[in-house]
């Protein structure tokens, strides 16, 4: 029986760590903690909930039922739970998050030193999807090139703006802007949700156990044991990354505009605290942090599309990278502006699959369960969709009288309800819920 050693492990663990370390992990936490200011603590914590504890669970819930979003939503049936998978895939893959990999990384590590043009952005694309392409059509390799080699050099340049940022602040924390003063967790936790990574934990899963497979271990106790063990020190990884980020942040109000991005936040604060060769630092982890995760879910997406189309593998990462690298070419704010509105919609379907996957493992009849209470999750989830693009009245509805609608969570009471009544109604059919009930 084939057993990973402890180096092999840590290897496994930096390569999930550096699949999950992307664009929005980066520019998000900044502004947030420039935001909140005062709150940053309650901030922070809520924001790791959707962005590290969600992923974690969704990681554990992928590995328990053989590691990919097909067999997570098997108790949707077979069409529902295509239609959620692709919807993923696509979200989390050209349309959205592998584009915005790009655009981050430019903007923040290259425009400091160039001139920012469309023709620049263009060749930058190019040569950057060159480098994704090349790492994702050899997906067996990501261990080595990118957990051994390339999340090493990750860790060291986080590791330096991290100290730096604790030890060396720019200056005193920020006063708590508007919006921040009540309900700073939950403004934290809706604010995860820009990260993508819970969406990114129902595609990384699928890669995180090929890698596993492809070390010669086919043991699934193992492989499940070794994908969890990954998923902390990923975990643990991020929590001390956005921490950081958040704390440089939060003191950094002197040295940026009260809205200022993240990027602008990091770029002023390296170039405060180092002067150009903060810059470059800043711009190798930027890089290096937006290409691995780009080359993740590149590899996610050829695997699954694959499967699913008369396409092999490497025709499929060729297509969805090219694509991927016309989206990009729209802009940053473009992307940000379209992809807040799908992943509000989204978000919240994702997170009660990974739930009702998680606390219903021996029910009987999962169907039973599941597809009501996603039903439910769907109708509300499209209701804040369509608010955050602006269809329709995002204040005056009827869904506006729920608990915690004005923070974007008010599916959370009338999918509890619809739990509950799934659950009453499954235990007065049949007597029972889990397997061998009466």
């Amino acid at each position: 029986m084939k057993t990973l050693k402890s180096f092999d492990l840590l290897a496994l663990g930096f390569m999930t760590f550096a699949l999950f370390l992307g664009a929005g992990n980066v520019i998000f936490p900044p502004s947030a903690g420039l935001a909140a200011g005062e709150h940053m603590l309650p901030t922070a914590l809520g924001f790791m909930l959707t962005a590290v504890g969600l992923p974690l669970l969704t990681l554990i819930a992928l590995a328990r039922v053989g590691g990919g979003l097909a067999e997570l939503t098997t108790p949707l049936g077979r069409w529902p739970g295509l239609v959620l998978s692709v919807a993923v895939y696509l979200a989390i893959g050209p349309l959205f998050a592998t584009p915005r990999t790009t655009v981050v990384s430019y903007e923040l590590g290259l425009v400091p030193f160039v001139q920012d043009t469309w023709l620049t952005l263009l060749c930058y694309s190019v040569l950057y999807f060159a480098a994704v392409i090349f790492l994702a059509l050899k997906p067996g390799q990501l261990v080595q090139r990118v957990g051994m080699f390339i999340t090493p050099v990750l860790l060291l340049g986080l590791t330096l703006l991290g100290l730096a940022a604790v030890l060396f602040p720019a200056g005193e924390m920020a006063a708590v802007s508007t919006g921040y003063h009540d309900g700073a967790m939950l403004k934290g936790f809706v604010q995860g949700y820009l990260t993508m990574d819970t969406l990114g934990a129902l595609v990384f899963g699928i890669v995180i156990t090929t890698a596993i497979r492809d070390r010669g271990v086919s043991t699934e106790r193992l492989i499940t044991r070794y994908t969890v063990m990954a998923a902390l020190v990923a975990a643990l990884g991020l929590s001390l990354v956005y921490l950081a980020l958040f704390y440089l942040g939060s003191t950094s109000s002197e040295l940026v505009a009260a809205d200022a991005n993240g990027g602008d936040i990091l770029a002023a604060y390296v170039q405060f605290r180092f002067g150009t060769a903060g810059s470059l630092l800043l711009a190798v982890v930027i890089i290096l942090a937006c290409m691995t995760t780009a080359v993740g879910l590149l590899t996610a997406c050829g695997e699954f599309f694959s499967k699913l189309l008369p396409a092999s593998y490497a025709q499929v990462v060729w297509v969805l990278g090219l694509f991927s690298m016309l989206v990009a070419n729209q802009g940053l704010d473009s992307l940000i502006q379209v992809s807040i509105p799908v992943l509000v919609g989204l978000y919240p379907l994702a997170i009660v699959l990974v739930c009702l996957s998680l606390v219903g493992a021996g029910w009987a009849r999962p169907q039973n369960i599941f597809r009501p209470v996603m039903l439910v999750t769907l109708v509300f989830g499209v209701i804040d969709g369509l608010k955050a693009a602006g269809l329709m009245a995002a204040e005056g509805g009827w869904s506006d009288a729920l608990p915690l609608a004005g923070q974007s969570l008010g599916w959370l009471l009338p999918v509890l309800v619809a739990l509950m009544l799934a659950i009453l109604v499954e235990y007065l059919r049949h007597g029972g819920l889990r397997r061998g009930a009466s």
